[in-house]
């Protein structure tokens, strides 16, 4: 059953919000290094784009550029609007219901909101900031995903970034992820290894800043380009 990750929405909501007013950019203009998956691994249906926050996407293109030359960064979501959190909050919600019908509904709930943050709560969901992306490592030359799971499937059993009895080589691809990550300014929500951000309510309560500078950008925004 999955556990808490130390960032509940008590805390989260705690966390002030002063939006600095930052554009959504496409990392991919400030790196030839970073990529775009054409589909999300997990809903092939939905449309996603690699728009972030101008502060996160200059990290994201210096993790991109400090990474060795045959491993690539290869992002899948960036800023997701509000309707979007909301398909997929349902979607998670709806298949953890069918694999487990003996789960009451506040354990569905609980269990939910660790995969996927609730889109109607007060604590704006990450990616609807533009602070808040998903990626993979893939290598260079043949476009492939790194292994970041083996033994284990790519679901939520693996997601916790650390995790206990993984491959020497998933445990190492891991490490050069969080590594290099982390050396460009960017945190981690422990509870998904691919789920990186940097000036949301996550971020702040992660590293203990006074408030957050991003927050949830309005519905019809469209990122340019």
């Amino acid at each position: 059953m999955a556990r808490s990750f130390g960032e509940p929405l008590t805390k989260l909501r705690a966390v002030p919000i002063v939006d600095n007013g930052e554009p959504l950019v496409d990392p991919r203009t400030l790196s030839p290094r970073v990529a775009f998956a054409e589909k999300h691994p997990a809903f092939d249906e939905m449309k996603c784009v690699p728009h972030v926050r101008k502060s996160v996407a200059a990290m994201i293109a210096q993790a991109a550029e400090a990474l060795p030359p045959d491993v690539t960064l290869q992002i899948f979501e960036g800023y997701r609007p509000i309707a979007q959190q909301r398909w997929i909050y349902q979607q998670i919600k709806s298949d953890f219901a069918a694999k487990h019908p003996e789960w009451s509904k506040a354990t569905l709930h609980r269990i939910t909101n660790t995969m996927s943050a609730p889109p109607e709560d007060k604590c704006p969901p990450p990616h609807t900031t533009g602070g808040a992306f998903d990626l993979l490592l893939i290598d260079t030359k043949t476009q492939e995903p790194l292994d970041m799971t083996s033994p284990f499937a790519l679901d939520e059993t693996s997601a916790p970034t650390d995790l206990k009895g993984l491959s020497d080589t998933a445990q190492r691809n891991r490490d050069l992820l969080v590594k290099t990550l982390t050396d460009a300014g960017l945190t981690n929500y422990v509870g998904e290894w691919w789920h990186w951000s940097y000036g949301d309510s996550g971020w702040a309560l992660r590293v203990a800043a006074p408030e957050a500078i991003y927050g949830a950008l309005p519905a019809d925004t469209a990122p340019a380009g």
